[in-house]
């Protein structure tokens, strides 16, 4: 073996153990933690899911803001439902628009247009006793779904669209809502 051999070896060691060095930092900083722990809180991880079951959700006016607020039930409450004594009351706002995606087509029968219902809520989390307000939040969700000519079918699809809409933002809040109490 030649010294310009060793010599390409010895560099190119070098480069490797300098790049590997430049990375590590970079490395240390990436770590990778449960959602419902927060170490800096000093919480242990199940404790988060235990204040979620704490949470009283107060009754709301409109089907659609049902939906939400059941499935959060169910979601808190693991299927146990509402809590007796709760620690958190939650005060949803929840609103709902619907918006046509395409022109009716007109010529053919049942051809479908499409349609949009959008759920936004608005939540406010505050502690039971002091009335401390401990999270605020807006969270959107977007549901598509087609809209045949038949009115019975129509009306139906929308209802679903509506249902689907409300599991899916329940199930935002319910993650954004553990956030907030992991922090």
């Amino acid at each position: 073996m030649s010294s310009s051999d060793r010599s390409f070896r010895s560099v190119c060691r070098r480069a490797a153990m300098l790049s590997i060095l430049m990375v590590l930092p970079l490395a240390a900083a990436c770590t990778v933690k449960p959602l419902y722990s927060n170490p800096a809180s000093g919480k242990p991880q199940g404790e988060v899911t235990a204040d979620l079951s704490l949470i009283g959700i107060k009754p709301v006016s409109t089907r659609y803001a049902q939906q939400v607020r059941n499935n959060l039930i169910f979601l808190f409450g693991r299927g146990a439902g509402q809590p007796a004594t709760p620690a958190y009351t939650l005060t949803l706002n929840v609103t709902s628009v619907h918006q046509s995606g395409a022109v009716v087509q007109r010529g053919q029968d049942n051809e479908p247009t499409a349609g949009t219902v959008t759920m936004t809520a608005s939540y406010s989390l505050t502690a039971a006793g002091s009335g401390e307000i401990i999270a605020t939040g807006r969270k959107q969700i977007a549901s598509q779904y087609d809209v045949p000519q038949q009115e019975f079918a129509a009306y139906r699809a929308r209802l679903n669209a509506e249902d689907r809409a409300a599991r899916e933002l329940a199930e935002l809040l319910n993650l954004a809502i553990a956030q907030d109490l992991s922090k």
